[in-house]
């Protein structure tokens, strides 16, 4: 019975715990081998983003037939996912099941939510410095760049907290494609820097019609001058723009502010016909390869399906009319002092019980650093290589030089779009990382959806409708519950099915008799030897 009393006192302290959460278990912190054994055989899990891209999944295999001639015994396993949201909900469930991938393209605010499986992400600051197997380390068999090749502003986004969980793969930016035949047709000429109030503008004065109801400006039936595709990334940007409160760095929630209800106020008065997103109508290169779009706001990395000559198309070619496209930054609220986001996926190392396992995924990941990878792949659409290494080679800047010479590898719109954030790197901002960030991102893109959704509605957009809106958006991703000690992985795995619970809790019940009955049966006992001593 001796035995069974730390085991019963263990049972009750954890069954709260086993209750509430489950699936997160922690483990040893990574160290860094001595030496990589090559004796043994490795079979890593690679999970990477792909939509229909040939292309770009031939780098990527191409990239993993190099390393394993390098290296023989590990072998990796490709899996493609669709978009990163599948990523990130998958590795969230495979956290609890301890099956997550060796290696995983993803977004340092999923990463933030990772975390809250302890040790689960390898933390690189030391495995950066290494001098065998660290960046340019002495032992690798490729020419990996150092700490001071990445790009500094690259890199830093790779930081959460007080260290670094990642290093970035690739990275883009947010364009803004024009329709400059049409812009001129309306009488206008596209500013230097374009700010909010022109593309209003130009948005109204395209909705003119004829008398038959079609528009004047491409005389079809269908006309919605701006789409923004990524509707977070408007917000986030027009609040950095603004000086206007999104968040802090531990979590705090400042977006539900005035100028928050301002802009949403602005888009509401364009949002009759002037101004639609990709959730409501569609992809905007879509309508913008057909005439029926002025301004289409999409990723640096979209920029191979936007223009009359687009390479990849989603429209029948008998669609596409001829016009001229130009790429500018995104729309600004203060030229003098010009704001764009960054973004790209980034590499995260998973952590597992073989610290040898760990560093052959590290080695594949840093491998993917290497010039020929990154300057490939960032071929293939609007990406930008993270390494200075990479883009100051003689191969990349040809490439770069050779800008409009075919439709196909060297397709203007698709270069033009990656020396908008090679040139302007220092206008470039990324929002703080916290468990709980990638939640506030969906709720800021949410807050314009709906609102665009309810003037189509015909309902009343007014002061009660942003206090409304503001508690709904609130709710539906618990942001109020981010400083709360309850995480996200928390909210994401939810409780144990009720058939689990009564077991854990029949369990913990018939512990708790076993435990009051060998006490009753201790107590009974010493009584007894008391009475037999008096």
């Amino acid at each position: 019975m001796k035995k069974v009393l730390p085991l019963i006192l263990v049972m009750l302290v954890f069954l709260p715990a086993l209750v509430s959460c489950h699936g997160s278990h922690g483990m040893l912190e990574f160290q860094m081998p001595e030496t990589f054994d090559g004796s043994k055989q490795y079979e890593l899990v690679f999970w990477a983003k792909n939509d229909t891209n040939k292309i770009q999944t031939k780098v990527y295999t191409d990239a993993i037939a190099s390393f394993q001639e390098l290296y023989p015994n590990i072998k990796i396993k490709l899996s493609l996912y669709g978009d990163y949201g599948r990523i990130y909900n998958d590795v969230i469930t495979n956290i609890a099941t301890g099956t997550t991938p060796d290696v995983c393209i993803t977004y340092p605010d999923h990463i933030a939510t990772y975390m809250t499986g302890e040790n689960t992400v390898v933390r690189l600051d030391e495995v950066f410095k290494d001098e065998k197997y660290g960046l340019h380390g002495s032992e690798l068999k490729f020419d990996s760049p150092g700490f001071d090749q990445i790009v500094p502003q690259f890199i830093e986004e790779c930081k959460i907290k007080d260290g670094y969980y990642a290093i970035p793969y690739m990275r883009s930016t947010e364009a803004c494609y024009i329709n400059k035949t049409f812009v001129e047709a309306l009488g206008y000429e596209i500013p230097e820097t374009l700010t909010w109030d022109f593309i209003w503008e130009v948005s109204e004065a395209a909705l003119a019609k004829n008398g038959d109801g079609t528009y004047k400006l491409n005389g079809g039936n269908v006309m919605i001058p701006f789409i923004y595709k990524s509707t977070d990334n408007m917000m986030i940007q027009y609040l950095k723009q603004a000086g206007a409160g999104y968040s802090t760095s531990d979590g705090e929630i400042l977006i539900f502010n005035d100028q928050t209800k301002e802009f949403l106020q602005t888009v509401a008065a364009h949002s009759n016909g002037a101004f639609s997103t990709f959730k409501i109508s569609s992809y905007p290169g879509n309508f913008f390869n057909a005439g029926q779009c002025i301004f289409a706001i999409d990723s640096t990395a979209g920029a191979t399906w936007i223009g009359s000559k687009a390479t990849h198309l989603d429209i029948p070619k008998e669609d596409l009319i001829e016009f001229e496209t130009v790429v500018k930054m995104i729309p600004q609220v203060n030229p003098d002092a010009p704001y764009m986001i960054s973004q790209g996926p980034s590499l995260c190392v998973f952590n597992k019980k073989d610290p040898q396992r760990v560093l052959a995924a590290w080695l594949f990941a840093q491998y993917l650093l290497t010039d020929t990878v990154q300057i490939t792949y960032a071929e293939t659409e609007g990406y930008v290589p993270v390494t200075l290494k990479a883009q100051e080679t003689a191969e990349y800047k040809e490439y770069l030089s050779r800008a409009g010479e075919d439709n196909d590898h060297y397709y203007k719109v698709k270069i033009e779009a990656s020396e908008l954030l090679l040139k302007n790197r220092q206008y470039t901002f990324t929002t703080p990382v916290f468990n709980g960030s990638a939640s506030l991102r969906d709720a800021a893109g949410q807050l314009i959806e709906n609102t665009v959704k309810s003037v189509r509605r015909k309902e009343t957009v007014d002061d009660a409708y942003f206090v409304k809106l503001y508690s709904d958006v609130n709710a539906l991703y618990r942001l109020d519950q981010i400083n709360t000690g309850e995480s996200v992985m928390q909210k994401a795995l939810g409780k144990l099915p009720k058939t689990a619970v009564f077991l854990l809790v029949s369990l913990g019940a018939v512990w708790t008799l076993i435990a009051a009955g060998f006490i009753y049966r201790v107590v009974r006992k010493k009584r007894a030897e008391m009475r037999e001593k008096t």
